[in-house]
């Protein structure tokens, strides 16, 4: 038996700092990190190594792998690549441009809905989860009324980024080899 949501404790980020080990706090509700597969780490080494790449020239911009991104004081989530413009200091304070999410069997239900969710009402123009364990990739774009709408599946290619004056190109074959 559970207590109802009303009832369980309300984290703040300022509780979130002071935890050990791996956190997100959604709603102020902490949910513990899983620690990741092998092939996870493959594909995230991958995404950062090919976005940074296509991003030299972009000065503004830069990839930020497993960085706190805190949304209010009550949510903090760590997306496993986020590219964000114009951000100042040691966590990512502004709206990610794009958010990458490796998914697997045990965080597809956050990932895909939870996670998605959050995003969506923060305004991040693209979102894309990456199932190594499927050999595909959703991508979703923010469209004008708020709402993510899915661009694309796909099991490999390529696929161009454009981030207003940024763009990059992933070719999703080499990161799904793994």
């Amino acid at each position: 038996m559970s207590l109802p949501k009303e009832l369980l404790p309300r984290y703040t980020y300022e509780d979130y700092r002071n935890w050990k080990g791996d956190w997100e706090l959604v709603e102020g509700i902490p949910f513990a990190l899983a620690s990741p597969s092998v092939k996870h780490r493959r594909v995230l080494a991958k995404l950062v190594r090919y976005i940074d790449e296509a991003l030299e020239n972009c000065r503004n911009c830069e990839v930020l792998p497993d960085t706190d991104y805190i949304v209010d004081e009550y949510t903090v989530l760590r997306p496993d690549v986020a590219v964000v413009c114009d951000n100042k200091g040691e966590k990512i304070t502004v709206t990610p441009k794009v958010v990458f999410e490796i998914v697997s069997p045990s965080t597809a239900k956050m990932d895909e809905i939870t996670k998605k969710g959050i995003y969506e009402r923060e305004g991040v123009p693209l979102y894309v989860l990456v199932y190594p364990h499927l050999r595909k990739v959703k991508i979703f774009k923010l469209s004008p009324e708020g709402v993510y709408k899915k661009l694309v599946d796909l099991s490999g290619g390529n696929f161009s980024f454009d981030l207003e004056g940024c763009e990059f190109t992933l070719n999703f074959d080499k990161i799904l080899e793994v």
